[in-house]
Order: C-alpha cells, then structure tokens, then sequence
C-alpha cells in the first residue's frame, strides 16, 4: 500500500459532482442531470458526525477528516485525498523491486501485508502456470474463499477492479464490512466511479483501477492527488465477497439509485469541508465551481 501523494488540485463544484455520478451512473445525459440535481435538489439531509480521523500522511494531505453518518448511518460520507493501493494486483511486487508498486510498501520481512507469506515469513513466488511467474503473490483482506491461498486469483486485483481501502478500526465504527459498495468522486474533473470495499489500510486510499476510472495518476509509487476526493460508503450493502466490475456496477447504482441518486449527493455534500491545508491558498471560480490551486 503506498504511503506516497503528489499534491493535486480540490474541486468543489456541485456541477462537476453531478455530472461525476451521472456518468458512473450511465443513465441520462450527465449535463441533463447535472442541471436538474442543481435546480431541484432537496435541502434536508439528515447527516451528523461520526468522528473525525487523521490519515496519517502529513500536514499537507491533511488531518482530522470529519466523517459524516447519513440517515443514521445508512450511508457514511467524507472527503479527502487518494493514495495509490497495487495490491492484489498479480505485478504488484517482486523481489527485484520492479513491480506495480514498491516493495516496501508490501511491508518487510517477517510482516507481509500486502504479500501472501508461509508461516515461517517467506513469500510465495507465482509459478509457470500464474499471470506473472516469479512475481509475490499479493493480497488484499477481501478473499476468494473458493479459491487457494497462493492462487492469485483468490484475491482483488487492483489493476483491474475499482476498489477502496480503509482503515480497520474506522470500519468497525461506522459498521462497513468488507465487499461493500461505495460511489467516488473526483470533484476536480467531475468524474465518479463506483467501488467496492476491498483491503484495510489508511483513509483516503484506492486501486489503480478506481484511479484510472475518476482520472487520478495512477502510478502505485508516485501518483494519487492530496485532496478534492469524495467517498460515499453504504454500510451492510455487500456480501462479503469480491465481484466482477459489472457486479459492482450493477450492485452499485442500484444502491445509489434508491438511496436518493445525485440529488441527494448534491444536498448532502453542499457543506462538507475538508481538512484545511494552510500551505496552498485556494481561488474558486464562482461560474463554474471549479477550485485552483496556487503557491
């Protein structure tokens, strides 16, 4: 898991949230539905905070993000950052160093946690018959359990499918479990993607595919952006077990949908702030709610 970020520009346009969700969502125009959410979207969101938590990756990505609890915790809300997560991807790691992401981000000897590992610490090497002979098996906490241990297979593959990570003990609090869904926005470009809850690690942390999808560098070692990212998780909504990107497509959007779609995004996320970071002084275009940054 990468404990690095670049610094990217924060957006909070309800314009470009609206248009984000709608093409996550595929149905209507994403402009048609950006204007409607916009003139007709509802005052009331129940919302409070459930606690604030820092994400522990210095003053400039930011700390203490409040996260906010929806319709008593049917759905949790909170923005921040996104770091770049390899695992489970079966490039992720090697012992040369040359994979998706570097290695000490998997952990160290004798404490793997984003490598598969045999009880004595060392860890397993793909064979001929895998995706990338040679390469470590890496894994993420969600699991195929049909499936072996050193099979690559068993685990979520973070190049392909949209998926994020946080941090355990938060989890608990707010009640999301493992294979649950979640819609993200990147409230710069306005795009949205949906995802499913697939590894425990830091707050503010997705896949290389979740990145790729919201237009996020995606590099595992240097990419990710420090804020204007928007995580909007459904507590109980999953099984407990991985799934196909069409899966969380489909799971997803119909969970959204019946939760209240973009118009109830829009009124919830109208006051959310985010951890302020005093060394970038910020200046918003009022037309079109799009935020610049500047030293």
């Amino acid at each position: 898991m990468n404990r690095k970020w670049v610094v990217g520009a924060c957006v909070a346009g309800l314009f470009a949230v609206a248009v984000g969700v709608a093409v996550a969502r595929g149905g209507q125009s994403a402009e048609t539905e950006a204007e409607n959410s916009a003139q007709n979207a509802p005052n009331a969101c129940p919302k409070s905070v459930l606690t604030t938590f820092d994400p522990d990756k210095g003053d400039f990505f930011g700390h203490d993000v409040p996260i906010w609890s929806i319709d008593d915790g049917a759905a949790i809300l909170f923005r921040t950052g996104m770091t770049i997560d390899a695992d489970g991807a079966p490039n992720a790691y090697n012992s040369q160093n040359t994979g998706l992401d570097d290695l000490a981000n998997a952990g160290e000897p004798g404490h793997w946690d984003g490598i598969v590992a045999s009880r004595d610490g060392e860890p397993f090497v793909q064979g001929p018959d895998d995706p990338f002979p040679g390469f470590y098996v890496s894994q993420t906490a969600l699991v195929d359990w049909d499936k072996h241990i050193t099979d690559p297979a068993r685990y979520v593959d973070a190049s392909k499918i949209p998926y994020i990570v946080l941090p355990g003990e938060l989890s608990h609090q707010f009640g999301a479990r493992l294979g649950d869904f979640a819609v993200v926005v990147n409230l710069r470009r306005g795009t949205a993607a949906n995802a499913i809850f697939a590894d425990i690690g830091t707050l503010g942390e997705g896949s290389i595919a979740l990145a790729n999808k919201i237009g996020i560098w995606s590099d595992a070692r240097e990419g990710g952006t420090r804020g204007g990212i928007l995580y909007l998780v459904y507590p109980g909504s999953g099984d407990r077990h991985p799934h196909s990107l069409d899966e969380i497509n489909a799971e997803t959007a119909k969970i959204f949908q019946d939760w209240g779609g973009m118009e109830r995004l829009t009124s919830c996320s109208r006051d959310l702030q985010q951890p302020a970071h005093p060394q970038v002084a910020t200046q918003t275009n009022l037309q079109t709610g799009i935020s610049t940054e500047r030293p």
